[in-house]
């Protein structure tokens, strides 16, 4: 089970959160154009075949060419945007650079595709290419046993087993490009010219390691990829790569790191949805919105539960078979923070599932 990206179970509303607002209105890009958003900067918009069914990309104006944040997925209907795009409101120069702000398909699965075809140089930091790249090269007919382990250990039933055997799981080669050897680093702290402006790189981990964020220091636009989003909460999973893991503490610390960097005047940039302002607020959102479901937690784990049994107070509505697995990496996540922190202690029942319940 390697970590796509669908839509979040913690889905806090369907509408734009108190608090924050979208400059642009309703307006989004349509297929093969764009919405300049700042000046030098154009928002692209490609579609996604899932629940959440876009990704958003950005385009910013270097003189002598183009600098593309995020690529979409490797399918034949986006590359054809992309030559829609390259033939349109790209047309005045070349992309000469790529920036994969983390490892997730949606952002990196064209970036190798845009190397090897159209010359791009990729930039990303060193986690985010070694995972992505890693991902690419591990393809699978079928689930594999630690990965029904990891959904077991979880709380999955048998017959929820018995179908994750029976399928080939979401492999990465499917949705993005061979990345051929060779990229240039970013790293925590670095600066970095782009779209006419200086930008300030900062990283966060939990929703993905180590993605990259950018921070203009001339102007109040910040591109934030997935690890701030307006509407959505970015997925917070544990993977069968580090099942002992504590993303959503990471997370949070990262949330906890950008706040003083945050502005309300700031025009963020979002992976998903539209581009919004509101950011100081929106970093507090997140953190209580998780804050939130751990207080639920506390209630729930009087008596031993797994992962999948915390469902109904995690997500407070049902949670179908299109969702289960993120639901599942998150619940995980959350109960793993608990587990990191003290607060609850965990014991392998007859099924072979971890039950957690609140330390005494």
């Amino acid at each position: 089970m390697n970590d796509a990206e669908t839509p979040p179970p913690l889905d806090e509303s369907r509408r734009l959160p108190a608090g924050l607002a979208y400059p642009h209105g309703e307006a989004i890009p349509e297929p093969g154009g764009a919405i300049e958003v700042a000046e030098r900067i154009l928002w692209l918009r490609l579609p996604l075949p899932m629940t959440l069914d876009h990704v958003n990309v950005y385009a910013l104006d270097d003189g002598d060419g183009w600098t593309l944040i995020d690529t979409g997925f490797q399918t034949s209907k986006t590359k054809a945007l992309w030559a829609d795009l390259m033939n349109g409101p790209l047309a005045a120069k070349p992309v000469t650079r790529v920036i994969a702000t983390h490892h997730h398909p949606d952002h990196i699965g064209l970036a190798g595709w845009l190397q090897a075809e159209h010359g791009a140089r990729l930039w990303t930091t060193r986690t985010a290419w070694l995972f992505a790249r890693m991902l690419t090269l591990d393809h699978q007919e079928r689930t594999t046993e630690p990965s029904l382990l990891h959904m077991r250990r979880a709380g999955a039933d048998e017959a929820r087993l018995e179908w994750a055997r029976s399928r080939e799981p979401m492999n990465f080669s499917r949705v993005v490009a061979p990345l051929p050897p060779g990229f240039k680093r970013l790293k925590d702290g670095d600066s970095i010219e782009m779209g006419g402006r200086a930008w300030r790189v900062l990283t966060g981990d939990g929703h993905a390691p180590e993605q990259a964020t950018f921070w203009s220091e001339d102007d109040d636009i910040v591109i934030s990829a997935d690890q701030i989003l307006p509407r959505i909460s970015p997925n917070v999973g544990v993977y069968v790569t580090e099942p002992e893991a504590d993303p959503l503490g990471e997370w949070m610390a990262s949330c906890r790191k950008f706040q003083p960097h945050a502005r309300e005047g700031h025009l963020c940039l979002p992976g998903h949805n539209r581009p919004f302002t509101g950011l100081p607020k929106r970093l507090e959102q997140l953190i209580e919105n998780h804050h939130g479901v751990l207080k639920r937690l506390r209630k729930a784990l009087a008596q031993p539960r797994t992962a999948v049994e915390c469902f109904d107070d995690i997500y407070k509505r049902p949670i179908g078979d299109g969702e289960f697995g993120l639901a599942m990496v998150e619940a995980v996540a959350h109960l793993n923070h608990m587990w990191a922190t003290g607060e609850a202690e965990r014991r392998l029942d007859e099924d072979g599932a971890w039950r957690f319940r609140l330390r005494a």
